[in-house]
């Protein structure tokens, strides 16, 4: 056990449980982001030592403050929640599912990232990772890539949302450079998680997207700040 903390938010499972465990594994002290408690406590019985519960419903502003009223001192923040309710092209997709999608994915990070603004400031390597998707390069979305095929409009608002993860991404990464900040997005692949029923047929293995996001969250102080990764380490284009 080392002095260092981390949050991850939804880590009562999927991705964000194996990064809150593959954390602990180096040996700091980690928040279990979870808005389910029983879930949380769960999580945390399996991640084991190091692990902390911290109560947290992204979308409550008041659940956000009390939360971060609770923690003094935070090395690193992954901003894992995340929400995929239509898989819909844009022409079929509801504008109160954007609303969803966008609460989550985008207000909640931003609205819990400057609550524990604080907390990460007393650190002295502070690491921001926003989990962000390869399907929302517009670059990829409209080339050949790796992880997808291109040209369809699907999943509109989790993609447009997830972009507009990216752009917040880049801002606070040029914000907070002075501060000694490092802010990346990860592009985990698709994850046979409960994310939507896609994710949820998949084969992919959601531990091995967790060792990107441990990668970004240990960035020595010489790493890339501002950039969008994929799980394996590659740069994704914008």
């Amino acid at each position: 056990m080392n002095d260092r903390t981390a949050l991850v938010t939804g880590a009562g499972k999927g991705i964000g449980k194996h990064i809150a465990r593959l954390l602990a594994a180096e040996g700091l002290t980690v928040y279990v982001g979870a808005r389910d408690p029983g879930r949380g406590r769960q999580a945390v019985e399996e991640i084991g030592a190091g692990a902390r519960l911290l109560v947290l419903d992204v979308t409550d502003p008041d659940g956000i403050a009390h939360a971060a009223a609770q923690v003094n001192h935070l090395d690193v923040l992954v901003n894992n929640a995340g929400i995929s309710p239509s898989l819909a092209p844009p022409t079929l997709t509801h504008v109160e599912d954007y609303r969803r999608t966008y609460e989550t994915n985008v207000f909640a990070v931003v609205a819990v990232t400057n609550a524990f603004l604080p907390a990460l400031r007393r650190s002295r390597h502070p690491r921001i990772v926003n989990i962000s998707s390869g399907t929302a390069s517009l670059t990829w979305s409209t080339n050949p890539n790796p992880q997808f095929t291109p040209g369809s409009g699907g999943a509109a608002a989790y993609r447009s949302s997830k972009a507009a993860l990216n752009a917040l991404t880049v801002l606070y990464a040029q914000t907070l450079a002075e501060d000694g900040f490092k802010v990346n997005a990860l592009a985990p692949g698709l994850r046979a998680t409960d994310l939507n029923p896609r994710a949820a047929a998949a084969g992919g293995d959601p531990a091995e997207a967790a060792q990107g996001a441990l990668r970004l969250a240990l960035l020595p102080d010489d790493g890339p700040t501002g950039g969008f990764f994929s799980w394996d380490g590659t740069p994704v284009p914008w």
